[in-house]
């Protein structure tokens, strides 16, 4: 009997060692993630290692002041054009003007959209994107695979259509296009291989190795917090 009442005490006592280990294990997670989303909010990497960066302007994104954008360390914005063939992004215009007028270099960023051909959307871009040596060679954002097309779209497809709008959108450009290239898509498409363009990637704070050769860009904080706007912005550094 006493045998088994101290069988029992040491049972509990191990039993609540454990649970209070589990608990300090759960809080240190906790404690973790919350330092690591306030340290991204305004995180990028060292200049020493990139001195060339700068960031990616959403067209849904709200007031930003592109002066400040260029106070606080970007040298280049990409402004990214609404992929709505036969619409016209209203606002492209005025942030152009405004970019331009801080003396930031600009480039315009082209989300492809599998779902459509390619011939309304290189459309779209040659009729908003001036014809200007002094732009950034363009870029075309690959992040969408398909899968949410209202019509089945084929593998074989999308990749025919995405050489297509490289074709037309570089002829317009009159440089090589730059490859923003999704994970998932990179995955499904291996374009990384079968596209010789400089690459783009994207990684939180963690440098991208999802393509098998090396990338230009990399999108290094999808959500920096900054002066320049009260929305985040996606900043962006170069690799020489």
């Amino acid at each position: 009997m006493a045998r088994t009442r101290s069988r029992r005490r040491t049972g509990g006592t191990l039993r609540r060692w454990m649970l209070r280990g589990v608990a300090l294990l759960a809080l240190a997670a906790i404690v973790f993630a919350a330092w690591f989303w306030w340290d991204m909010r305004t995180w990028r990497p060292s200049e020493s290692l990139y001195p060339e960066q700068g960031a990616v302007v959403r067209s849904d994104t709200g007031a930003l002041n592109f002066v400040t954008l260029k106070a606080i360390g970007a040298q280049f914005a990409y402004l990214e054009l609404a992929p709505e063939p036969g619409a016209i992004d209203e606002g492209f215009a005025e942030r152009y003007r405004r970019a331009r007028a801080a003396q930031l270099q600009v480039g315009v960023i082209y989300p492809f959209d599998p779902c459509q051909r390619a011939d309304p959307q290189s459309q779209l871009f040659t009729r908003m994107v001036p014809r200007d040596a002094g732009l950034l060679p363009p870029a075309i954002a690959l992040t969408a695979t398909g899968d949410q097309c209202a019509e089945p779209v084929s593998e074989a497809a999308v990749e025919n259509e995405v050489l297509t709008l490289v074709n037309q959108i570089e002829m317009h450009a009159g440089k090589p296009a730059i490859l923003k290239l999704g994970k998932a898509f990179e995955q499904r498409h291996g374009t990384a291989t079968s596209l010789q363009r400089d690459l783009w990637l994207m990684r939180d704070r963690a440098r991208p190795d999802y393509a098998p050769r090396p990338w230009l860009l990399w999108s290094a904080n999808s959500q920096m917090v900054s002066e320049a706007a009260e929305e985040p912005v996606e900043w962006v550094v170069v690799q020489r």
